[in-house]
């Protein structure tokens, strides 16, 4: 573990009086942050405490309409561009290419009120702190909100800023068709966020994103600040299980071509192979389907989501061959036919390390413990890497607990986090 400082968790430093000329009299307000946070997650609030904000929904536009007048109130220059995502823009001393921070609103259908959220609102917090000051950097600076980074009514996931970047054809991103039978497109036009910018509209000098971590680590340790230097590969891929219907009672065991059994041999498999591999490969089975799904009927047809993750390129190709390969012998040994569709597939990222210095430096002259670390999730930031130098502030989440209606950070964290973010920023920017 790499650190910086010598903080712990539960004292907050986030008002001490930096070193540097360039913030000196600039403090973010803990307040106002926390108000923001608070005022939009009761936008898709549901009766167990989640927020569930699927994307370019109904909900998804009402936060998008907060978060648009806020920038608006902020005097930022408000565009959307052809995909949906929001860019509000505070301009430079001089015209160079942006510092550009942010994140994204949509939630899963069990969100939390931070993941995501926090990235946006704290770079709103920033901008307002500016204002407050009069000051002005030397570089412009651009609050993004991108569109479908869940990716849990789209896929792929980070779909907004994975078309940003050029990763994916404007086209075929609005053609994508959700869970739901919409298509993208037609629902951007329907919340009125079919803007008129191309993609690609600034390409960054500097991209920072603060977030919750997501995982256990730095509540675990009782580390304040992660500066993220990598992020996890990511493989998700759909299994479609076609076997035959039959009795359950009458039908013998050897006899039968049962998807659902199938569907669990799956779900154990994966176990087995994140055990294996050991180290940083994670695997899930996150979504079943069956039919007919009768107590009384053995399913004909089964329908699983895998997810496969791991830090390293090479050690995530064997974890996809090995499923493949067990895909294949499953399919032979129970007389059943298995197809896969892949929905998203993206290489491990390595991060800016010379702003990951940045981010550890100013936590250091905060008081906050620090440490250098990988993000398990997926994010904007691994997308905005492809075009420019990027890397990741995270803040703790308690418990390791999110996409979750307990999905929780400590208030002096959050503070934190937007106070690390505004140094970063602001020395980025100058």
């Amino acid at each position: 573990m790499s650190c910086c400082g010598h903080g712990h968790a539960g004292h907050d430093h986030a008002g001490s009086a930096p070193a540097d000329p360039a913030l000196a009299g600039l403090a973010i307000r803990p307040d106002r942050l926390l108000d923001r946070l608070e005022q939009l997650a009761a936008i898709g609030r549901t009766d167990e405490g989640a927020c569930c904000r699927l994307a370019l929904t109904d909900e998804d536009r009402a936060g998008r309409d907060l978060v648009v007048s806020w920038m608006r109130e902020l005097g930022l220059e408000v565009r959307v561009d052809r995909i949906g995502n929001i860019f509000g823009v505070r301009r430079g001393s001089e015209d160079l290419a942006p510092v550009m921070s942010g994140s994204h609103i949509d939630t899963v259908r069990t969100g939390g009120r931070f993941d995501g959220n926090l990235g946006v609102l704290g770079a709103l917090e920033v901008v307002e702190t500016l204002n407050d000051a009069g000051a002005r950097t030397r570089r412009p600076l651009v609050v993004a909100v991108f569109t479908n980074e869940e990716g849990a009514r789209f896929a792929p996931d980070m779909l907004g800023s994975l078309a940003y970047v050029g990763g994916l054809p404007l086209q075929q991103a609005l053609d994508t068709v959700g869970i739901d039978g919409k298509r993208l497109g037609d629902e951007l036009e329907r919340i009125g966020y079919a803007g008129d910018a191309g993609l690609g509209l600034y390409r960054p000098h500097a991209f920072v994103e603060l977030h919750i971590e997501q995982g256990p680590v730095l509540d675990l340790e009782g580390v304040r600040i992660g500066a993220v230097e990598s992020l996890q590969g990511i493989s998700w891929q759909e299994v479609s299980i076609t076997g035959q219907s039959n009795h359950a009672g009458t039908t013998p065991m050897r006899l039968r071509h049962d998807a659902g059994y199938c569907a669990a041999a799956i779900g154990t498999k994966l176990r087995e192979i994140a055990r294996e591999l050991g180290g940083d490969q994670v695997c899930t089975m996150g979504m079943v389907r069956l039919h007919p799904n009768l107590i009384n009927v053995i399913a004909a047809r089964a329908t699983v989501t895998v997810d496969i993750r791991n830090t390293d390129e090479a050690r995530l190709q064997e974890a996809e061959r090995r499923f493949a390969d067990f895909l294949e012998a499953l399919a032979h040994a129970e007389g059943v036919k298995i197809e896969t569709r892949r929905l998203a597939r993206f290489e491990p990222v390595r991060f800016d390390d010379g702003i990951a210095r940045v981010v550890e430096r100013h936590a250091a002259s905060m008081g906050l413990s620090c440490r250098r670390m990988t993000s398990g999730a997926g994010h904007d930031a691994q997308m905005l890497a492809r075009i420019c130098p990027t890397a990741m502030i995270f803040v703790p989440s308690i418990g390791g607990i999110s996409h979750n209606p307990a999905e929780d950070t400590r208030p002096e964290d959050l503070a934190a986090g937007a106070e690390v973010l505004l140094r970063t920023l602001v020395e980025l920017a100058s």
